[in-house]
């Protein structure tokens, strides 16, 4: 029988919807709607005094009160800064987005009872500072979490893990043939795009390459529209409805309606409302293709730059799976099918599909605990302990070392090996004496450190005396499975080691999450 040990919970926390899902005790995931009744909840916090109201009836207060409510928080994920005040007050991006995560996991609670573990995805585009940043914002809203599970990957799980026998879905719901496949997840979301090739089969999914976006999503396609119907308000009235906060709330929320209307419709129309004056302005399905074309060739040619990295053909591509509610665009599909040939794969609700797949990966993890308590049944246990994942690393590692007068990133682990992964090299100090080495970890494919992302550093202090110029220094990068870095560093002269962790260039410490997860648990959340 189960053991009712409580849920573990896969929780895709988008850009501008957030969903969560459980495995049932048959193994079969499934999505948890929230209070109101619907499977996904608008990323919105408004802050109001004690109580912090999160999903649509945040989104509802922006309109009148935009300043007071915070929308596409993830995009500043691993910045100090939301980037604005809320209500009067500065943020961390973490905070925030640990608001939403109380709220799905809240509501999740009064349909399964309590939760303590989770697995939070993440695009498989966001380096290590984000990463970092979207763990914390889990442990501020109170959960242990798991792991942090790149979305393709997730959506591929979702795709292609079957329940065992008794407790299998619907042949609706089960798009892929036993026969190993490989697979293109394209995921367009609200605020971040991704594009992965994915081997899988039914007990094994294997990671081969990763490429995307993390400042392209459905927002951008929205603020084409805003931008289009503010320059024919300007053109009729002199007026740029963009200058007032209140005007443009209500244009953003007019202009992501339209582009809704344009995936079903052919035609629509915008109300633009500023200073007393109103404008309705005519956009047909062509048109807003045309004015967003651009975009949509960022996305072929990323499609196209993964292929290429995965030294694969179309022709060697089984299936194109469809993740994330930007892909509902006709042209997202219309463009796939004329690049590949294939018709994309949609069968599964994209907007659904990444917390299933990250409740299906804390089924894994829970099952492969050694002293595992699970909710569901023994053969279910045994089916996720079989599944064989494998993961790549998004982004180059590196160390930063001088090279003449050029300061250089000295890649130790390619982006797109295998996870976990590990690599060592020996560097030597630069002057005579030298008391001190500082360790500096990069991540990028530049050659200059400067055009890479500075993720921390760590020192050897307290070197010995006399230590001759160009001494040897060993370091160590290692990349875990859900992409977070440790470094070492050591000094083979004394053997004196540096500390494993790094110290981070942005992120929160232990009594800045210990304050934030104090301040978001004395508030009322609805």
């Amino acid at each position: 029988m189960a053991n009712d040990a409580g849920k573990v919970v896969g929780i895709d926390l988008g850009t501008t919807y957030s969903a969560i899902a459980t495995l049932d005790e048959r193994g079969q995931p499934i999505t948890l709607p929230n209070r109101e009744g619907e499977m996904l909840t608008p990323s919105a916090v408004l802050i109001d005094g004690d109580t912090a109201v999160v999903g649509q009836a945040a989104l509802d207060v922006a309109l009148e009160r935009p300043q007071d409510v915070a929308t596409l928080i993830k995009r500043r994920m691993g910045y100090a800064s939301y980037g604005r005040p809320v209500a009067g007050r500065d943020f961390r991006p973490e905070t925030l987005s640990a608001l939403i995560l109380r709220k799905l996991v809240q509501d999740a609670e009064h349909r399964v009872g309590p939760i303590r573990q989770a697995v939070i995805t993440v695009p498989a585009y966001f380096d290590d500072t984000r990463r970092k940043a979207t763990k914390d914002a889990g442990r501020i809203a109170g959960l242990d979490v798991l792991d942090i599970l790149d979305e393709p990957t997730a959506a591929a799980l979702a795709y292609s893990y079957r329940p065992p026998e008794g407790g299998a879905a619907a042949a609706s719901e089960r798009p892929l043939s036993e026969a190993p496949q490989t697979v293109l997840v394209y995921d367009l979301g609200g605020g971040t795009f991704d594009v992965t090739v994915v081997r899988l089969s039914q007990q094994r999914f294997q990671t081969l390459a990763i490429e995307g976006d993390v400042r392209l999503g459905g927002k951008d396609w929205d603020d084409r529209i805003v931008d289009h119907v503010a320059a024919a308000f300007r053109q009729e009235y002199g007026e740029d409805p963009r200058s007032d906060p209140q005007s443009l709330a209500l244009l953003q929320a007019a202009a992501e309606r339209a582009k809704r209307t344009l995936s079903k419709l052919t035609q629509t129309r915008i109300t633009c409302a500023h200073a007393g004056k109103v404008l309705s302005v005519p956009l047909t399905r062509a048109e807003f293709e045309a004015m967003t074309r651009d975009l949509l060739t960022r996305t072929r040619l990323t499609v196209t730059q993964v292929l290429r990295q995965a030294r694969l053909r179309w022709e060697q591509i089984d299936r194109i799976l469809l993740v994330g509610g930007s892909t509902h665009m006709p042209m997202t599909g219309q463009m796939l099918r004329e690049l590949s040939g294939k018709n994309p794969d949609n069968s599964l609700a994209v907007s659904e599909v990444v917390a299933r797949g990250a409740a299906i990966h804390g089924g894994i993890v829970t099952a492969r605990s050694p002293a595992p308590k699970v909710p569901f049944d023994a053969d279910v246990q045994d089916a996720l302990r079989q599944i064989v994942e494998i993961n790549v690393i998004s982004h180059s590692l590196g160390i930063e070392v001088r090279h003449h007068n050029e300061r250089i990133n000295d890649i130790l682990i390619v982006k797109n090996t295998q996870l976990p992964a590990a690599a060592s090299r020996v560097y030597r100090t630069s002057v005579e004496n030298q008391p001190r080495v500082r360790v500096k970890v990069l991540q990028g494919e530049a050659h200059q450190a400067d055009a890479c992302i500075n993720i921390g550093e760590c020192w050897i202090d307290d070197l010995p005396p006399n230590l001759p110029k160009g001494s040897p220094i060993q370091v160590r990068c290692s990349c875990g499975s859900d992409g977070l870095i440790d470094v070492m560093a050591l000094d083979m002269t004394s053997g004196r080691m540096a500390r494993v962790e790094i110290h981070r260039s942005s992120g929160l410490s232990e009594d800045d999450l210990a304050r934030e997860r104090a301040w978001v648990a004395s508030l009322t959340i609805s």
